[in-house]
């Protein structure tokens, strides 16, 4: 297979060009310019960061991009789908609240913040693929009908996919709630009835209603389950896990094949960004952040939603690991970051299905400007 460029900037700057502008340098050397069709509508699909995460990019950055696609002609809007979960951004009104209370505010970004899956989640489109797991993909409405698609992703771990990058950015990102269960259906948590103290926290959260006590124990019915993973999030004992089993491979595989449906249509215009900076061991989904397992490393961009991921996986991986964050092992140079800190996960499913479905190459070109 054909590597992909991949292009990269480090964080480096000076009197004569800040990190804007360096910023531009980068989309100028990608070429995103030619993703973006004048008059068109082009959806900006970033995480707003759920209330009380500090680690998601700063809406700055998203103000630079949103200028330039508006300076193309087309117009930008910043978006993202609701949550499977319960939380912050579990509906429109609490997610675009939450998106103006960490920054996203029209003022700030100057482009409108259109959550794209409706009031609750139900807006959505079909999209039919034909793939091995997933036949029919359900993708966010105003996602789905906009006419181009820039992914800006923050890089850092997952306790599914081993890292979010792109790929889970769009997979995941862009499906309406029906198509986040179907993701998750096959991902049910277990309870670890020691440490269970029956606090009732994760039966108030759970989205499906799968979840009550019994003998003032947690239990947790699978049929119901819609492996959401927020019950993981909410228990304060750290009672609840995931089942580590084969159903985080087919999860992953899933989530890549939501990415091809969420591309398709869009092929010749969609473009790339991950920011590799505050890269924490766990989502933004989260509602705090914990300290980076690196240092900031830079920005990456593409055209090809594979290489961008194995690059900045790589790039992660080439870095000391930050004795001060939750890595205990892999801190040298060269060692698997993400497999320190989900040992269980293998975080190469994405990639490989990825380049085994076509959606792109593990082979890249990194060009450094």
């Amino acid at each position: 297979m054909t590597a992909s460029k991949v292009y990269f900037s480090d964080l480096r700057t000076s009197f004569k060009e800040n990190i804007f502008i360096k910023l531009n340098r980068l989309l100028d050397e990608a070429a995103m310019d030619d993703a973006v069709a004048e008059r068109s509508l082009v959806a900006i699909k970033l995480h707003f960061g759920e209330k009380g995460n500090s680690a998601f990019i700063r809406p700055n950055f998203l103000r630079t991009i949103a200028d330039r696609v508006e300076g193309l002609g087309a117009n930008p809007f910043l978006t993202d789908a609701n949550t499977l979960y319960a939380g912050t951004r579990g509906n429109s009104v609490s997610h675009l609240h939450t998106a103006v209370l960490n920054g996203f505010a029209y003022s700030v970004v100057k482009a409108p913040v259109i959550i794209a899956d409706g009031i609750r989640g139900a807006s959505f489109k079909a999209v039919d693929i034909g793939q091995a797991f997933i036949q029919t993909a359900y993708i966010a409405r105003d996602i789905a009908e906009a006419d181009g698609l820039i992914s800006v992703a923050h890089f850092k771990g997952h306790e599914l996919a081993g890292f979010g990058g792109t790929i889970k950015n769009l997979g995941m990102g862009c499906a309406s709630r029906k198509g986040k269960m179907a993701q998750h259906s096959d991902v049910s948590p277990k309870v670890k009835k020691k440490k269970c103290v029956g606090c009732g926290d994760c039966v108030r959260h759970c989205a499906g209603k799968a979840i009550s006590l019994k003998e003032k124990k947690a239990s947790i019915n699978a049929e119901k389950c819609v492996g959401c993973g927020e019950c993981i999030l909410i228990c304060p004992n750290g009672a609840i896990d995931v089942n580590w089993n084969a159903d985080i491979p087919l999860m992953q595989k899933k989530m890549t094949e939501y990415t091809l449906a969420v591309l398709k249509g869009k092929e010749k215009n969609a473009f790339f960004i991950n920011f590799l900076m505050d890269i924490t061991p766990a989502c933004d989904c989260y509602g705090h952040s914990d300290a980076p397992i690196v240092h900031d490393v830079g920005i990456v961009a593409s055209k090809d939603p594979v290489a961008i991921d194995q690059a900045s996986a790589d790039l992660v991986n080439r870095q000391i690991g930050a004795t001060a964050s939750c890595l205990k092992e892999g801190l040298k140079p060269g060692e698997d970051k993400f497999r320190a800190v989900y040992p269980k996960v293998d975080w190469t499913i994405q990639l490989n299905h990825g380049e085994n479905i076509g959606l792109g190459s593990r082979k890249y070109d990194l060009i450094t400007i």
